[in-house]
């Protein structure tokens, strides 16, 4: 019989974890003296214990390793088992691949711009919104102001708004002049909709996300941004920007450097 710190350097494990074996049920002592409780195990438990070992190495917890050391598994069940480690692990190298890209685009970035970036990116996973919305072709960009004011004069008798403000762009690409804009204000409880004024749930999904702190004449920049990290990191867009307003104020001016705006982009693996 070997005791307690004898087995432990055997196996090559410390005293406490063969303790919390013990008190888990996994790997009990051979022996336990009544008197002092000392604990002596036997060399052919070395065998149990590299078992536990080698199982614990694959990454199994040890409430999953418990019932594979007992003599009633079936090869099939320890099969199964092990197949659905294999999909966690392979999970878990496909999302930290993704990591890695990012951070290889982010360094690539770094180098590009020798400061560190000003928009910085996440991804996130946007849940579906109730909105009013108006969408109209304006003559520019800032026309759309037009068109939250008629929105927000339509609601304002059913009070019914979360005062969350964003803008859709539904041109292929940039325009000048002739936009396809929709103003939409997100919404509490469903009201009548118009001709004009359309309630609907808008979309989630997985986005790309970034903050712009500063004016709306320098928005490209965020734009540029963000393309730029969707096409760095192998994704591609699967629909039109959004632009939501967390801060701004009246009146409105492009040049107002304390606005904070965010642009998500709907994205998807390439």
């Amino acid at each position: 019989m070997l005791k307690i710190g004898d087995f432990s350097r055997l196996g090559q494990v410390s005293v406490d974890t063969l303790r919390h074996y013990d008190m888990l049920g996994l790997l009990k002592p051979a022996e336990v003296d009544p008197l002092t409780g000392y604990r002596y195990y036997a060399h052919h438990q070395l065998g149990r214990l590299h078992r536990i070992l080698a199982l614990k190495d694959i990454g199994l917890s040890l409430e999953q390793i418990a019932p594979m050391l007992e003599e009633d598994v079936s090869i099939e069940q320890l099969k199964g088992m092990l197949k659905l480690k294999r999909v966690e692990i392979e999970e878990q190298i496909g999302t930290e691949n993704e990591r890695l890209m990012r951070v290889e685009a982010r360094l690539k970035q770094i180098e590009m711009e020798v400061n560190l970036p000003n928009h910085e990116m996440i991804i996130k996973e946007v849940r579906p919104q109730l909105v009013a919305s108006i969408r109209r072709v304006v003559p520019t960009h800032h026309q759309v102001i037009r068109l939250y004011e008629e929105l927000m004069a339509y609601l304002s008798p059913h009070n019914p708004m979360q005062w969350r403000a964003l803008t859709i762009w539904h041109d292929d690409g940039y325009r000048e002049h002739d936009v396809d804009a929709e103003a939409i204000i997100t919404l509490k409880a469903p009201v009548p909709e118009t001709a004009a004024v359309k309630i609907y749930e808008l979309p989630g999904g997985v986005m790309a996300s970034t903050i712009h702190n500063g004016a709306y004449n320098r928005l490209y920049q965020a734009y540029n941004a963000i393309n730029g990290w969707v096409a760095a990191n192998q994704y591609c867009t699967n629909g039109p920007a959004r632009e939501l307003y967390h801060y701004a104020q009246e009146p409105l001016r492009p040049d107002d450097e304390t606005y904070v705006t965010e642009i998500q982009m709907p994205i998807q693996k390439t």
